[in-house]
């Protein structure tokens, strides 16, 4: 390594460096914001204001994590699993649905802070773990198929089928910086040859930003037990997302005190997910594609994150900058989202093989059957959906739920069969 994670890099490799990180930060938020933007607001304006803040909350998130959280050089972006939550509890207001995020980062921060997520980790054998990796690609999938299939279903399919079998070829042929930023170049690649190939599809339109002050804050917060049940097992796959994430690059780097950078980079991650429930954007988390990067910028040094963390925050200010980034087509957006849930279905397979996690029948289903309870919920009809009383309706109606659900029970049954 030229600089390990303590090291100051001088102003030129700060900037370079910062650049970098800058670079790679900005995919993720632009791909799960706009998403979940178009979600809530028709209008371009108010999708605008709502990616404003995004990036706001992910530039602070880096910077915090930086200075007083687990200090170590990892990637922020919003958190996809929450992404689940939000498209499951679509039938009950933005407010209920930021002010269960707001509450499920106080709920993150007690269990760092307290001590208590040693504890916890007990819960999280491989096999749960394996399945809740897998369970994030299962059912985010409906949300893939509207973004390739919004129009031209069949050039659309084509399109996003070329796309990221480049992406699968760039990633086995390409090397060190230029396989890390991967998602980069296929977002600009993809653009560009939608534009030529469909342009009078082209939504590359700068509009303003629906800006008030009053629009900045959730409030009067409105409380939804079920919706806060919901997202309190989103939040679980959360805490798993950011423990994975933290020990790789501690793991990697070989740093000290691991256990004491989880808790606080856990804890920090509570934070930031209470914030931005209270602006009303989707929570951050820590990222684990970051190993990659250092190992191929020769850079772990956690100072070069600050300016990249600056660089976001001055991005909230920029909305023409933001507005642009907006018009990216929907199916690249969801051809980028099936490469990321494939890499991540892959990841979840090969900790199956690496652990052993399964080795006869009865283990199998432990991990397949909260997988298809997963499937056939997220596939349901939407009267089917429907008919479930609105009260318990974010849980029985959201297939990652349920299927964390399935896994913990049925591994629990595993546990008393063994004895």
């Amino acid at each position: 390594m030229k600089y390990n994670v303590d090291d100051k890099p001088g102003a030129i490799p700060m900037i370079v460096y910062g650049l970098q990180w800058w670079a790679v930060s900005v995919p993720s938020i632009i791909i799960i914001g706009i998403i979940v933007a178009k979600l809530h607001f028709t209008a371009p304006g108010d999708q605008i204001f709502y990616m404003q803040k995004l990036f706001g909350i992910v530039g602070l998130t880096l910077i915090i994590q930086m200075i007083w959280g687990h200090r170590l050089p990892l990637v922020v972006g919003p958190a996809s699993v929450l992404l689940i939550g939000v498209t499951a509890c679509m039938a009950s207001s933005a407010a209920a649905i930021y002010t269960a995020i707001a509450i499920g980062g106080i709920f993150v921060s007690i269990l760092a802070f307290s001590g208590f997520l040693a504890k916890m980790q007990s819960i999280f054998s491989a096999r749960v773990v394996v399945v809740i990796l897998m369970l994030i690609a299962y059912t985010l999938s409906p949300v893939i198929l509207n973004l390739i299939f919004s129009t031209h279903p069949l050039f659309h399919l084509s399109f996003a089928l070329i796309l990221v079998l480049a992406m699968l070829v760039g990633n086995h042929l390409l090397k060190g910086i230029w396989k890390s930023t991967i998602i980069i170049w296929a977002l600009i690649l993809g653009c560009l040859v939608y534009t030529v190939a469909a342009p009078s599809s082209s939504t590359f339109i700068i509009h303003k930003s629906h800006f008030s002050l009053s629009q900045l804050f959730i409030f009067p917060p409105e409380f939804d037990i079920a919706v806060i049940l919901s997202f309190l097992f989103c939040f679980i796959a959360l805490i798993i997302n950011e423990l994975g994430s933290i020990q790789a690059v501690g793991q990697l780097l070989k740093v000290d005190k691991i256990e004491k950078r989880i808790n606080r980079g856990v804890g920090m991650a509570g934070i930031s997910n209470t914030l931005a429930g209270t602006i009303g954007v989707i929570g951050p988390v820590d990222f684990s594609m970051s190993p990659g990067i250092i190992a191929a910028s020769g850079c772990a040094s956690r100072y070069p994150l600050i300016p990249a963390g600056i660089g976001l925050l001055l991005c909230a200010f920029f909305p023409p900058f933001i507005s642009f980034l907006s018009g990216i087509p929907n199916v690249v957006l969801g051809s980028i989202l099936l490469y990321l849930m494939a890499s991540q279905l892959a990841a979840g397979m090969q900790m199956l093989v690496n652990e052993k996690a399964i080795y006869d029948f009865s283990t199998g289903l432990v991990v397949g059957l909260p997988l298809m309870v997963a499937i056939i919920i997220s596939f349901a009809p939407a009267d089917a959906i429907n008919q479930i009383p609105a009260l318990i309706r974010p849980i029985l109606g959201n297939g990652f739920v349920m299927g964390i659900i399935t896994v913990i029970l049925m591994e629990r049954l595993q546990a008393q069969f063994n004895r």
